[in-house]
């Protein structure tokens, strides 16, 4: 089992650390359905298990994180859209309550979640990047287009006034 959690661990580029005590199994299995559209998972952890783990990843583990019922949220593609599904599925129980979580081996507390939450998904990142790399480009042939949309305007007046 400790060889899974080095795995998920290993794979993933952030965790959200939770805590579920009261929670029922079809409320678990919504948040793991969230979790499936963000590109992560949600396990149950056995806490000394996770915490030896990442003692062995030379990561800190804080104890206030594993205590109690915890699960951790392991999110493989997109960290924002992992802390956005876990914040919001936290907002609307009481049972669910998120505990902290790590960005690559930072450790995050609830409010800079919340705020990797906030941050748009990564498709959109990627296209307002994109934009911003091109409107140069794009500017540059305009202007550079420019005189040569003028000089054809002269010259098809010119025509139009001779014929």
């Amino acid at each position: 089992m400790q060889e899974q959690y080095q795995g998920w661990l290993d794979k993933s580029q952030a965790m959200i650390v939770v805590e579920y005590s009261g929670l029922n199994m079809k409320a678990i299995d919504a948040v793991r359905a969230k979790a499936r559209e963000a590109g992560g998972e949600v396990h149950v952890v056995k806490n000394t298990l996770m915490r030896n783990v990442f003692k062995a990843k030379g990561l800190d583990a804080d104890t206030k994180l594993w205590e109690g019922s915890t699960a951790v949220g392991f999110a493989f593609n997109d960290p924002p859209a992992m802390a956005k599904a876990m914040s919001d599925f936290a907002k609307g129980s009481e049972f669910f309550k998120v505990k902290g979580g790590f960005l690559g081996d930072q450790v995050m507390d609830t409010a800079q979640i919340k705020a990797l939450g906030d941050l748009p998904p990564l498709p959109i990142m990627r296209a307002t990047l994109l934009g911003v790399l091109q409107a140069p480009a794009s500017k540059l042939v305009r202007t550079l287009a420019e005189p040569a949309r003028g000089l054809a305007s002269v010259v098809r007046a010119y025509s139009e006034k001779t014929a």
